[in-house]
């Protein structure tokens, strides 16, 4: 705003303005906030169903034990580790996303349950970028190079449990717990600690710590898994094996590929299982255990080295559920049959296009825009305009130039294992950049003491109430005043006043009118305009 005083209808628009442009932040920002609370629950639910799998395998490491403690115990003393160091670092990484909600929040925020998970739609301050580097990148206490130490130690005895032979568990223990810093963009590389917590929306570092939590619970699965069927890979008794599925990812896009990874931890290198999906049942032998079989129509798995890869594409959303059963041939010429199932989420391909300063495009000048596919890097997704030109600053930063008013569609593609998808278009209106305000002395008209008008350079072009970098230039107006009952005037071809112009001004008496017309600014671009005219009464 310029200087002197508002009026207070002034003070209204502009207090209205500001209201305004608080809403709009609000409602650009929401669609993204919302995407990471989806998928923050649905890593929360991955990560409670790894969990309950997890309780299984250890209640099944008591009852074995009970009943061979000489044969089990080894495996049952690692199996105990595993879970005190899995439940340590799983709690310290609980701890520290309540600490970042409390940050953002205060103390006896509702996001919090008295459980102590965090209820994402529950926070207030999910778009702060500020608390997740207050708690994790401050100085004195950077609890996030903390964190990836701990998490390093964990993989690192992960790794120590598993034979060096055993290549899908080690790559899997790698790849859920890798801590290495992202690949460098544009020359600069960013630690694995800020491409985490700096300037990053809180709700989605909670997200992201989330999708750690689930990492965890994923990799104690896996070595848990592992070390149960050591108990009898030995003496090569497959009867005790449970089936493992690594999917590639529990998280994609409609019509886009799932896969998933389905073996026996320890496998007979000699003869390759047989792996059918579908619907099984349980049946009783005659000898009171139990066994599997499969029920009407099942799929025959290709298997590469043990392992069966399992492809589908999805037609609609959600959750979906999967599974079926290994059969293998033990020594005895049996076959062993072993149940297996897991989960997908679907989600539809959601397009992020968020003007960081307005809620329209203005023609001829730069607009920064954020562009982002929740799911999708950012140098997997390019994007393009009509009625404008657009490029990409860095990452998700793009700036668009739209050329003419009406309106402009940013349309998004990705580029997804090599096939090139469309995720959608967002239209914007595109406005013409407002016209400035002609000011003297900081003020556009009323009364003014003569000396403080001669002591003026000249007059300026202000932009009010317009969240951009641009500045017009005044190329000429004219001074004009009655005197003595004749109209004086005289034209400057710039934006200072002439000797001229100051004698008119020299010249008036008490009362006298003093007019700046005529005024002309150009823009940056040439844009040229005609604004209105400053009137001042003298002192």
């Amino acid at each position: 705003m310029a200087g002197g005083k508002e009026t207070p209808r002034q003070k209204l628009i502009g207090m209205m303005y500001l209201v305004l442009m608080a809403m709009l932040a609000l409602n650009v920002s929401v669609t993204v906030l919302d995407a990471f609370v989806v998928v923050d629950e649905g890593l929360t639910k991955t990560t409670h169903n790894f969990s309950q799998q997890n309780d299984a395998t250890y209640r099944e490491f008591a009852q074995r034990f009970a009943e061979n403690p000489v044969r089990v115990r080894p495996w049952k003393d690692k199996a105990d580790e595993v879970r005190a160091k899995s439940d340590s670092l799983f709690n310290y990484i609980q701890e520290l996303k309540q600490q970042i909600v409390i940050t953002a929040d205060g103390e006896g925020t509702d996001a919090i349950a008295p459980d102590g998970r965090i209820i994402g739609e529950n926070i207030r301050a999910k778009e702060s970028t500020n608390p997740p580097a207050q708690v994790m990148l401050a100085e004195r206490n950077p609890k996030a190079t903390e964190l990836k130490n701990s998490i390093d130690e964990y993989r690192q005895f992960l790794l120590s449990l598993v034979d060096e032979r055993d290549e899908g568990i080690r790559q899997s223990i790698e790849t859920n717990l890798d801590t290495s810093d992202p690949p460098p963009k544009d020359g600069a590389t960013v630690s694995w600690e800020s491409h985490h917590f700096y300037y990053m929306p809180m709700i989605a570092s909670i997200t992201l710590m989330s999708g750690m939590q689930a990492d965890v619970r994923n990799a104690e699965a896996d070595v848990i898994t592992y070390l149960i069927n050591q108990i009898d890979a030995g003496s090569f008794m497959f009867n005790a094996l449970e089936a493992t599925v690594i999917p590639r990812s529990n998280y994609v896009f409609r019509g886009n590929e799932f896969e998933a990874s389905v073996f026996i931890a320890a496998f007979d290198t000699t003869q390759a299982p047989e792996i059918l999906i579908g619907r099984y049942e349980s049946v009783e032998r005659e000898d009171g255990t139990m066994d599997y079989r499969m029920v009407g129509r099942a799929d025959t798995l290709p298997v590469v080295q043990g392992r069966g890869i399992f492809r589908t594409r999805p037609a609609t959303t959600g959750y979906h559920n999967w599974g079926g059963l290994i059969r293998l041939r033990a020594p005895d010429g049996s076959f062993i049959n072993r149940p297996f199932g897991s989960e997908y989420q679907v989600a539809e391909p959601n397009l992020v296009v968020a003007p960081t300063k307005m809620n329209v495009f203005y023609s001829g000048i730069d607009n920064p825009v954020e562009i982002s596919v929740p799911g999708l890097a950012a140098d997997q997704i390019n994007a393009s305009a009509t009625n404008a030109s657009i490029r990409r600053i860095s990452g998700s930063n793009y700036v668009v130039v739209p050329r003419t008013t009406g309106q402009s569609v940013i349309t998004v593609t990705a580029n997804i294992d090599g096939v090139t998808r469309n995720m959608g278009s967002s239209q914007f209106r595109v406005r013409a950049v407002p016209d400035p305000v002609a000011t003297v002395a900081g003020r556009k008209g009323g009364n003014i003491a003569r000396n403080v008008l001669l002591a003026q350079t000249g007059v300026l072009a202000e932009m009010e109430n317009f969240d951009f970098d641009l500045t017009f230039t005044v190329t000429g107006f004219t001074v004009s005043s009655t005197q003595r009952g004749f109209v004086v005037d005289h034209r400057s071809s710039s934006n200072r006043m002439t000797d001229a112009q100051r004698e008119i001004i020299r010249q008036a008496g008490r009362n006298d009118r003093i007019y700046f017309e005529d005024i002309i600014a150009v823009s940056p671009t040439g844009d040229e305009r005609r604004l209105p005219t400053v009137s001042f009464r003298i002192d």
